[in-house]
Order: C-alpha cells, then structure tokens, then sequence
C-alpha cells in the first residue's frame, strides 16, 4: 500500500471515529466529520489503484 493511502486511511478512520462521538454527544458538526470521512475515503481508493497500476505520471 502507497504511504499516501495509508495517510488517507487513517484519517478516513479518524473522521469516522470523530463522527460518531460528536453524534453521541448530540453535536450537529458530526455532518462535517462524514463528508470528510468520504473524501479521504475516495482519496484512499485512488492512492491504492493508482498504486496498483504503477501510474507514476506527473501532471502539471
């Protein structure tokens, strides 16, 4: 696994974490812990493909 899609998971999994304790707590800002729970989960995935796939093209 590419070192960028670890970081990405592991703050996928931190947001989510972060997500349900503000929901517990009864705090509405738990929205903002999904959403960035799903872009570093989109972000894991396209580390991990492009990983894969040995695309090590740079753009710019």
């Amino acid at each position: 696994m590419p070192r960028l899609a670890f970081y990405a998971l592991a703050v996928c999994v931190l947001s989510a974490v972060a997500a349900v304790v503000s929901f517990v707590q009864g705090n509405w800002l738990g929205i903002v812990w999904v959403l960035l729970a799903g872009v570093s989960s989109n972000m894991t995935w396209y580390y991990v493909r492009r990983g894969r796939s040995g695309g090590r093209s740079v753009t710019g």
